[in-house]
């Protein structure tokens, strides 16, 4: 059967859900349950398996380029800190109220952020990754819009990508603002329009609220089932997940990205409880709902969906992503974008 691929953008601009293949698959951060996170080789893999989005996390460096990490502290994802050149760059900081130690991507121009290789960042968790570690280095933005476009050339389908901006409001707090220059950079590689194949994301409300003054590109707030936005003391997402809440999103943004929880909770011994209301509840708001991550070790899975004795084996991920397709959700963001695409 020829399986109907088109963008998560088209999607969020409102294209008739029966014209789409759903739940939309977002490999989140490439196939990293196969290969070391952002890295070349996670991307493509993810492509090859089917992925209708890659997603990239946005930090920036020293002489401010976005350069594609899961966080600015860069100590368990690359070889770094085997780097004797580099040993008086460790350094203690404290990011969104959390004290961390290591080496930073802030404190390294691009330059030398590009002789730092890549390597597995859950290695107990997945050692098989690590046969891989030290194969690729570290790439920019703008490098992973091009795999996306090379990509997209040679399977002959549009690749999407789905950038995160990590942590704007400490980078504008060392000088290091990102909405700007990631305005420019979008507008150099046309990314702003409504139908652009991207997918912008944040945890956080005033960058969100700011690009939605500047461009029309599809916007994702992003929440979990603790805590709330760093920006924004006033709110909380448990608050900002309700029906008024939502409705309060739908002002700025597109979709939502909510952790799993939120919509399947778990009781006390990790066994799935009953689904809230969440997807009905945004999408009455206008709203579409994208769901993170989805892993299939059992460390991450439900109780009843675990297989095997160890918390690195793998489980039922297939049972527990169509549960979430069966519940609504029009896109989700997996380690395992092969096990999404196969599961809907």
């Amino acid at each position: 059967m020829i399986r109907l691929i088109l963008t998560l953008a088209l999607l969020l601009s409102g294209t008739p859900a029966m014209s789409l293949s759903s739940p939309q698959v977002i490999a989140h951060r490439g196939a990293s349950g196969e290969r070391p996170e952002h890295t070349a080789s996670a991307y493509r893999l993810a492509v090859e398996q089917g992925a209708d989005f890659i997603e990239p996390d946005l930090v920036m460096s020293r002489d401010g380029r976005f350069v594609v990490r899961h966080e600015n502290e860069i100590g368990g994802t690359t070889d770094v800190a085997d780097r004797p050149e580099f040993a008086d760059r460790r350094a203690t900081k404290v990011i969104d109220g959390v004290e961390t130690v290591g080496w930073f991507t802030e404190d390294f121009t691009l330059a030398e952020l590009k002789t730092l290789r890549a390597r597995e960042r859950l290695p107990l968790l997945r050692p098989g990754n690590t046969a891989f570690d030290g194969r690729d280095g570290v790439l920019t933005f703008d490098e992973v819009v091009a795999l996306a476009r090379e990509e997209g050339a040679r399977v002959g389908r549009v690749i999407g990508v789905a950038p995160e901006l990590k942590h704007p409001s400490y980078f504008a707090s060392i000088g290091l603002p990102m909405e700007e220059a990631f305005v420019a950079t979008l507008e150099r590689q046309g990314l702003t329009g409504a139908d652009a194949p991207i997918l912008i994301q944040c945890f956080e409300v005033s960058p969100l609220e700011r690009l939605k003054a500047s461009i029309d590109a599809p916007l994702l707030q992003l929440m979990s089932a603790a805590g709330g936005p760093v920006d924004r003391p006033d709110l909380t997402y448990a608050a900002m997940s309700r029906p008024e809440g939502l409705r309060g999103v739908a002002a700025y943004a597109d979709a939502v990205g909510v952790e799993t929880g939120m919509i399947l909770p778990r009781d006390q011994t990790g066994r799935s409880l009953a689904a809230t209301a969440l997807v009905a509840d945004a999408h009455a708001a206008g709203l579409k709902v994208v769901v993170w991550t989805f892993r299939a070790e059992n460390a991450f899975l439900p109780l009843e969906l675990r297989r095997g004795e160890g918390p690195a084996d793998h489980g039922d991920l297939d049972a527990y992503l169509k549960a979430f397709g069966d519940l609504g959700a029009d896109a989700v963001f997996s380690d395992f974008p092969g096990m999404a695409v196969g599961a809907r």
